[in-house]
């Protein structure tokens, strides 16, 4: 019997069909599922897509949960736990993805493995922030929950501390918890690292292509075909290893005292492996999940 699996992502978006079509071609089954208007049943065990019950399908492949990353990302992963524990596998699985969408979680989880991560500091106090910056010299506030640099700002010491009180002040109206970053001066790129069930696919570097601060493709970035080190494959290894994801990507920076990181992907990027190292993650990726469900 044909096997049946849903792609959850976003609708129209080029990863979500690309990897929809590649589910399609071995499957024969197609369905795109927005989670927007999934609707739970526990009364019945069932998980509502429209006239699908997700709790039946042989398995889901979650692409994005949503475009943009809240706290309400995690309640839509709650749901997924529902269909798992029906018997449906989710890549990767719910639990894995819950402790990468949420930055501070994921941040905490690489520290105490001792992951290296650019210098980072956790507060609710504005007046500690400040101090911050002032110890950093310029600094990257990042809302825990966001994507391609959605929402970071960066705040300089320069500043006089009435502008600099201001600038905090401004951010943590929506970031009562805010993330702190010593803002690192990169050589010119970053480093995308994808990973297939643990094992290494290969990297992509991403570049900006104008004076942006940062690289990613939201920004005007390109990415470009890149060989890492030896060590920085090892520590991307390392980092990803403790998640337990089926796919995912390293966000990887080398610097002059050494690589570091920046965050595991709770999805991963298929645009940057196939612009940047021409691999077709998502034919690769439906390959894994029809292994596993045999």
């Amino acid at each position: 019997m044909a096997k049946k699996i849903g792609v959850i992502g976003i609708p129209g978006k080029w990863s979500t069909e690309t990897l929809a079509d590649a589910v399609k071609q071995q499957t024969g089954f197609r369905l795109v599922i927005d989670m927007a208007d999934v609707s739970l049943d526990l009364e019945r065990n069932a998980l509502f897509y429209g006239e699908h019950n997700l709790c039946q399908l042989n398995a889901l492949i979650v692409k994005k949960i949503s475009a943009r990353y809240s706290s309400a990302t995690l309640d839509r992963l709650e749901l997924l736990r529902v269909a798992e524990q029906a018997g449906v596998r989710v890549f990767s699985p719910a639990q894995s993805m819950l402790r990468l969408i949420d930055r501070l979680s994921c941040t905490v989880t690489l520290h105490n493995a001792g992951i290296p991560m650019p210098d980072t500091r956790i507060t609710e106090s504005v007046e500690y922030a400040m101090d911050t910056v002032r110890d950093f010299g310029s600094a990257v506030f990042k809302p825990l929950y966001s994507t391609k640099a959605r929402g970071m700002t960066i705040i300089n010491a320069e500043l006089s501390s009435a502008d600099m009180e201001r600038a905090i002040r401004g951010f943590n109206r929506d970031n009562p918890v805010m993330y702190i970053q010593r803002k690192i001066n990169l050589p010119g790129k970053d480093l995308g690292m994808a990973f297939l069930a643990g094992n290494y696919l290969g990297t992509y570097a991403r570049v900006p292509q104008n004076e942006a601060w940062n690289t990613t493709i939201h920004s005007g970035g390109r990415y470009e075909a890149y060989m890492p080190s030896d060590e920085v494959i090892a520590l991307a290894h390392k980092a990803q290893s403790l998640f337990n994801m089926d796919f995912t990507t390293v966000d990887v920076a080398e610097t002059g005292t050494g690589p570091v990181v920046f965050e595991v992907s709770a999805f991963g990027g298929f645009q940057g492996a196939k612009d940047g190292i021409g691999i077709d993650a998502a034919a690769l990726y439906v390959e894994h999940v029809m292994r596993e469900i045999q």
